[in-house]
């Protein structure tokens, strides 16, 4: 095991040589370099860095030319799975590894609609949502069903493409069978993909003269060759489908969620431990190995069944107990509920705990089943709502709901507001409040039209093949799960930036201007376009006035207004592709740091390019009176009407100086928040003065595994950018419950 520099950590399971090896060559990989990086956010995907695609001359788009076509998308997507070569290293049973995106290849996400024929009108539209604080074209982020795979597999599936297209074909609706088309090479290209590791594997097995090596390759090859066709049989071989299925999905360029691992695995645990095939100690090796070789997918676990009762099973340990094995960062997701099997509950906070990486997540189910059945998803689909990744969730299979870079900026509402109610020189709180409702529907006209403009060529701009194949929908009707009326429910999730800014400012702005008449509106908004110069004691009193996060209830008040009010318009606009209504995210994904240059100085005392609040987590240094009131602050919302919000829970080792279980702080301080209201929590355990050593020395060896999680989405620390390696030290460090 590798050293841990956060806790005290001790395995509560023993590694097998194998998995110790496996675990090496994954901490190797997690050096400079070994991992594909993602911008400035770190390396939390799951493709290797080998280089650029070496083949791209003969790329289907190159050779024809691009075409803005669903169908050619699907040929270069084949073409990309055909051309990744396969490899099966020392130890390993679960194979296959990706190491180009279909993005590294052609123009998708925005790069892909500014192809369009009208990109132009598009653009326009974009811009002028874009320069009012809405940002539009979400890509990707939802969950498709596994369950497909493990049931059906790619010959029962390619035989329902080709069906569904003769139909289109006779019907002369060429849009449709041309989609169905792509679709068919996306599944001709994953058979082949599989067919090579069987190839590969069966020519080891040919090689080697290790009696041990050749039955590994015999079984390697064997699992390969059938399901490279069929659905699996085994344990094992709907581990390695799951596998392959999550690796074909990442190459459509996005990340999505995998629903409820517990669920789909328990029908293959089950016949396994029955018929003596399977032991818990393979069914948790099994997974280890996919959890290293996935780093950091979206798998939920528990929650509750169709009948209401606990789901939590067998399998919802095995899998919870596979990531303790190892570490490691992955996005798991445990999904409380009022009746959750308690020991299990127990044991979810302990890997919590002993860890200390935000892992798993604490999610509660109550919430989003409600969140669900809110905005009409009847009963007997809502139940099957899931944790899919950062603090988002849908119902696999039969909801595409972008998340992530879809937002609507707040901060730059509320500084527009600021200045048209200077200008009118506005007598009363309200009256500036009603201004900023007022460009709030501003910012949301422009932006459901712009959104509007990218839906009409979304699914053939940027359409997302691989996760249609594994969605209930798109191949019977022809279109993309991205495509209008693609699967059942397309709900637009709105992120939004800067909540806690605004009510903090406006708490102020009431207090200071309106009731105590200290400054004039006017003053405040001249301070704030220049940073407070010469106005430090003005500042100074912005800064101390009640701050969102901290239980008081006049700053706590306004937070719930600013939420509610964000909600009410919101819903009021409604998407092109499923005529749903806006669902808004107390979330944000990192612009809070990204965009901190432009956005000016803000009434609740914070500087010109200082970062805003991530999410409904309180401004950097204003939660000051402990845990406990920045929990009660968080659950005053009534989270039902959002799409998703987390707090970051960060402590310090210190924090259990002196307490004997860890865990039970964890779960008691978490069943408290969920009953009374809150969403979603993600606690660190992490020593403040070794992510300071960190950032200043980021080649030391025992810094190389450290683990974090930055917003919703886990990553080591050294591969992040040191802005934000610096916003995430800056969050409150807890020491003390209160």
């Amino acid at each position: 095991m590798a050293e841990n520099y956060k806790l005290s950590f001790v395995p509560k399971f023993e590694q097998s040589e194998r998995i110790k090896t496996l675990e090496a060559r994954n901490q190797e990989l997690s050096k400079p370099g070994g991992m594909r990086q993602f911008g400035d956010y770190g390396d939390h995907r799951c493709w290797l860095n080998i280089g650029p695609f070496p083949k791209m001359d003969e790329l289907p788009s190159r050779k024809q030319g691009y075409r803005m076509s669903s169908e050619q998308w699907g040929e270069d997507y084949r073409f990309l799975l055909e051309n990744m070569e396969p490899h099966i290293y020392p130890c390993e049973t679960i194979v296959g590894e990706i190491y180009w995106e279909i993005g590294c290849v052609r123009p998708c996400g925005q790069q892909g609609w500014r192809q369009a024929d009208n990109a132009d009108e598009i653009c326009k539209k974009y811009d002028e949502s874009v320069s009012l604080g809405g940002i539009p074209g979400a890509y990707g982020h939802t969950c498709p069903d596994l369950e497909i795979i493990l049931t059906q597999g790619y010959d029962q599936i390619l035989e329902r493409i080709r069906k569904s297209l003769q139909k289109y074909t006779d019907l002369k609706n060429e849009r449709r069978a041309s989609y169905l088309r792509g679709l068919e090479h996306v599944c001709l290209g994953c058979i082949h993909y599989i067919e090579n590791y069987a190839a590969l594997a069966g020519k080891l097995y040919e090689e080697t003269q290790d009696p041990e090596e050749k039955s590994r390759f015999a079984q390697i090859a064997a699992c390969c060759r059938k399901i490279a066709h069929e659905a699996p049989d085994t344990y094992y071989e709907a581990v390695q489908a799951i596998q392959f299925s999550i690796m074909f999905d990442r190459v459509v360029g996005h990340g999505n969620g995998y629903g409820r691992l517990d669920l789909f695995m328990m029908p293959f645990y089950k016949k396994g431990m029955e018929d003596g095939s399977l032991t818990r100690k393979m069914a948790r090796e099994y997974l280890a190995e996919m959890y290293m070789k996935l780093r950091g997918q979206f798998f939920s676990f528990s929650g509750r069944d169709a009948s209401g009762q606990d789901a939590t099973n067998e399998m919802s340990w095995v899998a919870l107990e596979a990531y303790d094995l190892i570490g490691d960062y992955n996005n798991l997701g445990v999904m409380w509920h009022s009746d959750i099997d308690p020991d299990y509950y127990a044991y979810a906070c302990d890997v919590l705990a002993r860890h200390g990486e935000s892992i798993p997540v604490l999610v509660n189910w109550d919430l989003m089943y409600a969140s669900q059945l809110r905005v009409g998803i009847p009963a007997e689909e809502a139940w099957k709502v899931v944790y899919a990744g950062c603090q988002w969730y849908c119902i696999p299979g039969q909801e595409w709901c972008g998340h992530d870079t879809s937002e609507i900026r707040v901060f730059e509402v509320m500084q527009r507001a600021l200045h048209k109610a200077a200008e009118n020189n506005v007598a009363d709180f309200e009256s500036l409040y009603q201004i900023y409702v007022d460009e709030l529907h501003r910012t949301m006209k422009a932006y459901q039209a712009a959104e509007a403009a990218i839906d009409q060529v979304r699914g053939e701009s940027q359409p997302e093949m691989y996760t249609s194949l594994i969605s209930y929908g798109p191949i019977e009707r022809g279109l993309d799960v991205d495509a209008p009326r693609g699967v059942d429910w397309q709900y637009s999730s709105l992120n939004i930036l800067g909540i806690p800014n605004v009510a903090d400012s406006f708490t102020a702005i009431r207090e200071l201007v309106f009731e105590k008449k200290m400054y004039s509106l006017s003053e405040v908004v001249k301070a704030c376009g220049e940073d407070w110069k010469d106005n430090e004691i003005m500042r100074q009193r912005f800064l101390c006035q009640p701050k969102y996060g901290n239980g008081h209830d006049v700053a706590d008040e306004m937070f719930v207004r600013v939420c509610d009010t964000m909600q009410q318009v919101a819903e009021g606009y409604y998407n092109q592709r499923g005529a749903q209504p806006m669902r808004p995210s107390l979330f944000s994904f990192m612009t809070h740091v990204e965009a901190k240059d432009t956005f000016l100085a803000s009434p609740d005392g914070r500087h010109k390019g200082d970062p805003l609040a991530h999410g409904i987590n309180p401004q950097i240094g204003a939660s000051k009176r402990g845990l406990i009131p920045l929990a009660n602050s968080a659950s005053s919302v009534d989270m039902r009407k959002f799409m998703g919000g987390s707090i970051q829970v960060d402590i310090q080792p210190k924090f259990f100086d002196g307490k004997e279980e860890r865990y039970t702080y964890i779960r008691d301080f978490s069943n408290a928040f969920f009953n009374g209201g809150g969403m979603q929590i993600n606690f660190h355990i992490l020593d403040l003065r070794k992510l300071e050593d960190a950032i200043e020395h980021p080649e030391k060896p025992e810094y190389q595994n450290l683990v974090v999680r930055v917003t919703g989405y886990c990553t080591r620390f050294v591969t992040m950018s040191k802005e934000y390696q610096r916003d995430f030290v800056d969050r409150v460090n807890h020491q003390t419950m209160n």
